[in-house]
C-alpha cells in the first residue's frame, strides 16, 4: 500500500508542536511488522533532509485486547489456534519474517517470545512521552519481547525494562499501580477505529498522509518529503 492523501480534517492536531513535523506511528510491541516498521522509519529519518525536524509520537494499538496477561502456551500454538495452519506454515511464517527483521538488523527469536497483554506496556509509552523518552522506551519493550524472551505483560518485567530505559522508577511504579494513562491508551485506540486502521503499522504524517503497513524505508522517504513540502507551501 502507498501513501495516501488523508484530510486533515479527520484527526485532531492537539499536541502537536509547531515547529516540528509530527509523525504519529500506531502500534502494539508485540507487533513484529510494527518493530520492522520502526526500523524502516528510522532509516527513513535518516534519509530524509529535515529528519531532525520530525517529531514521532507512538499509539497505542492492542493485536488483542483480550489477551492474559501472560500467555500458557508457546507463540506458534497461540497463532497456529488462532489462523490455522499446521505447525510448519506457522514455522515457515516465522522463518519469513525473521528474514525480513534481519535485513533491517533485528534479531527476533519467536521460539523464546513470551506474549501477552501490552495495555501495561502502553501505559508506561504514555508516560515516556512526557519525559520525551518514548522511543528509547519503545525500542527496549521491542527488543525485550522479540530477542530476549521477556515477558511483555508482566508488570514486574515490564517495570524492570521501563527503568532500564531510563524512566524514573516511582513514576513506574506509581503507573503500574493505578490506572494511570488508561485513557490515553483507549483514546489512541478510539482514534484508529475512526480511521479504520486494521492493522498496524500506521503511519500518519503531518496529519497529511498515512501510510499503512511495514512499507519500504523508500515509501516513507516519499511520504514524509510530500508532506513536508506541502508544510512548506501553505
Amino acid at each position: 500500500m502507498t501513501a495516501n492523501t488523508m484530510p486533515t480534517d479527520e484527526m485532531p492536531t492537539d499536541e502537536m508542536p509547531t515547529d516540528a513535523m509530527p509523525v504519529e506511528v500506531w502500534s502494539d510491541v508485540v507487533c513484529p511488522w510494527c518493530c520492522i516498521g520502526r526500523a524502516h522509519l528510522k532509516q527513513a529519518l535518516g534519509e530524509f533532509e529535515h529528519g531532525d525536524a520530525v517529531e514521532v509520537t507512538w499509539r497505542s494499538f492492542e493485536l488483542d485486547p483480550t489477551a492474559p496477561a501472560q500467555a500458557t502456551e508457546p507463540l506458534a500454538d497461540q497463532l497456529g489456534r488462532k489462523y490455522g495452519g499446521t505447525p510448519a506454515d506457522i514455522q515457515a511464517m516465522f522463518a519469513g519474517v525473521t528474514a525480513r527483521a534481519a535485513a533491517v538488523g533485528l534479531d527476533f527469536r519467536f521460539d523464546t517470545a513470551q506474549s501477552g497483554n501490552t495495555v501495561d506496556a502502553h501505559r508506561l509509552l504514555h508516560l515516556a512521552r512526557e519525559s520525551g523518552q518514548q522511543d528509547q522506551v519503545k525500542e527496549r519493550f521491542f527488543t525485550a519481547y522479540f530477542t530476549e524472551g521477556e515477558a511483555i505483560g508482566d508488570p514486574d518485567t515490564l517495570a524492570r525494562l521501563a527503568k532500564q530505559a531510563g524512566l524514573d522508577p516511582t513514576e513506574v511504579d506509581d503507573v503500574l499501580a493505578t490506572d494511570r494513562y488508561l485513557d490515553a491508551v483507549r483514546a489512541d485506540e478510539a482514534e484508529a477505529r475512526e480511521l479504520q486502521v486494521s492493522g498496524v503499522p500506521f503511519f500518519v504524517i503531518d496529519r497529511r498522509y498515512a501510510v499503512a503497513g511495514a512499507q519500504p524505508t523508500e515509501v516513507l522517504v516519499g511520504a514524509l518529503r510530500r508532506a513536508w513540502a506541502e508544510r512548506e507551501a501553505a
